[in-house]
């Protein structure tokens, strides 16, 4: 498993509280630390350990270029909090602000990146296009092909298995309880009321309840009949051994996408590909989904296996004083795909040659919850009063994470919120409103 930085130590398990945050991801526990600097009794559980899953195994980057209308003043915030969050937690998230560049390989490409500039336009954001021999001039060792590129050179970088654990320890520090290797196994309801919630070491009682738990939300929502429409996508990562500094930042290229590491290296990814292993929830929720996947379809490979039959036979429903199947899987470890880990290696070798001698030192994958629009669901849950969702960032949740603990700690405290709350409200997906993909690129 990827080697992480250690979270707090787990503290005692408190009777009451106010607020539980469930998921020690990146949305957790940011949103456990604003709500520990409001001075709110919270308690974070997290089933397993801090960062153990998405958090941990993303790509890295922290950027405001290439996302849906829908997200850009959420991750504007998000970056203003990333620029001093190191020293307000005294802590090393490793956040460094060295820009991201998205190549186009050809004028088609170019002509999605000048949709996106309207966008930067209308918010001030400091994006631009690159000429093809800026881009030569910007990042020499970059061998191609492209026709050009967008940048944003306020965008930045930080380390996956260091954030999440640094904002942890900020908020336990504050007053926060952590508990980690503790899982919640379900809300506890009182005359159609939020009561508590109980884990598997016990019942605590509160008024209201954050779901952060990513890849898990839908499963942990159903048990209460809240229909959360929500998939897993698998991505496959390798950190390289120190390599030579083509970019202090960020690049994403159809190739490859490679994220410059404090280690000296480099994780990379397939720009493209990314894995969907068909489970019975793909059919439950094929057509809210359908949109989507025509519109991405060249860059998602569908598996069929093992994944498939393990979700069938999990239980949707289990009492709350019996093990959960939160307790059976303590961290979602899935096993990298070597052809695309393959594929990827040498794609970062055609595209830099000078990272020949360049060795892959870990590999891993992670899957990703996905919602049909790829917008995050922030809100409450009307039908069950209490019960809220910060879930489904569609890959996009790393960067936006200080952010969007900010909103859904504002959201759960009923305080005036940092951005509008409308475009992540949970009721889009019954409405009748669109499931398309936003214009990002």
């Amino acid at each position: 498993m990827i080697q992480i930085d250690p979270g707090p130590a787990s503290s005692k398990l408190p009777a009451k509280v106010d607020i539980v945050v469930i998921g020690g991801g990146i949305i957790g526990t940011s949103t456990t630390w604003f709500l520990a600097k409001k001075g709110v009794s919270v308690l974070l559980c997290e089933k397993g350990v801090i960062a153990g899953e998405q958090s941990s195994r993303n790509w890295g980057f922290v950027r405001q270029q290439g996302r849906a209308i829908q997200e850009v003043p959420l991750i504007m915030e998000s970056l203003r909090i990333w620029r001093g969050l190191d020293k307000e937690i005294e802590d090393n998230t490793g956040f460094h602000q060295g820009g991201v560049v998205y190549v186009a390989q050809n004028e088609d490409r170019i002509a999605g990146f000048e949709r996106f500039l309207e966008i930067a336009k209308q918010v001030q954001l400091d994006t631009r296009l690159l000429s093809a021999a800026e881009l030569k001039q910007q990042i020499p060792d970059f061998a191609g092909p492209y026709a050009g590129a967008l940048t944003t050179p306020s965008d930045g970088r930080a380390e996956p298995t260091k954030a999440a654990p640094a904002i942890a320890r900020a908020a336990a520090r504050l007053g926060a309880h952590v508990m980690t290797n503790c899982a919640v196994r379900g809300l506890d309801m009182a005359g159609g009321k939020l009561a508590g919630v109980v884990t598997e070491h016990g019942r605590v009682a509160c008024e209201r309840v954050v779901l952060a738990g990513g890849a898990w939300s839908s499963l942990f929502s159903g048990r209460h009949a809240v229909t959360l429409p929500q998939l897993k996508v698998q991505n496959n990562v390798f950190r390289t051994t120190p390599a030579p500094n083509v970019t202090n930042g960020a690049l994403w290229s159809l190739p490859v996408a490679i994220r410059r590491r404090q280690d000296g290296g480099y994780s990379v990814a397939h720009g493209k590909t990314s894995e969907f292993h068909i489970v019975p929830d793909g059919f439950k929720y094929f057509r809210k989904f359908l949109p989507a996947f025509k519109e991405e379809r060249e860059g998602i490979t569908l598996r069929f296996g093992h994944r498939f039959f393990r979700e069938l036979f999990t239980p949707r429903h289990w009492a709350l004083d019996t093990p959960s199947p939160f307790e059976d899987v303590r961290v979602l470890d899935p096993k990298p795909t070597q052809r695309l880990i393959d594929e990827t290696y040498r794609n970062l070798i055609a595209c830099f040659p000078v990272m020949k001698d360049v060795k892959i030192a870990e590999a891993w994958a992670g899957l990703i919850d996905v919602t049909p629009d790829a917008i995050p669901v922030i809100s409450p849950v009307d039908d069950v009063p209490g019960f809220y969702l910060a879930t489904g960032f569609s890959g996009h949740g790393f960067g936006i994470g200080p952010g969007a603990g900010r909103l859904a700690s504002e959201m759960v405290t009923d305080a005036p919120t940092c951005v509008d709350l409308r475009p992540f409200r949970y009721g889009r997906f019954f409405d009748g409103s669109p499931l398309q993909l936003g214009p990002g690129v």
